[in-house]
């Protein structure tokens, strides 16, 4: 048995262009940690390169667990503004 589609992955595809806002929206409110490569990337429209260096240089803020660096949500939608309640 493969493993390959047993699982579905939530994650964003960073080349299929910008999320739509709902979409980005759902997202922050379903975790409070993001992963820093690819969706808070996807989110942002950031290559891998840029956004870990944004992330070194504390544009980004970032929670590392182990070698994982990870984005809080509430983080996110306040730089976002996205902090208030959807319309």
């Amino acid at each position: 048995m493969s493993t390959n589609g047993a699982r579905q992955s939530r994650r964003v595809d960073w080349q299929a262009g910008p999320m739509r806002m709902d979409e980005v929206r759902k997202l922050l409110d379903s975790r409070a940690l993001l992963p820093l490569w690819p969706e808070v990337a996807g989110i942002l429209g950031l290559c891998r390169g840029s956004t870990y260096g944004a992330a070194a240089r504390g544009d980004i803020k970032t929670i590392r667990l182990g070698r994982l660096k990870r984005v809080p949500s509430v983080w996110l939608k306040s730089k976002l503004g996205l902090d208030e309640p959807a319309a």
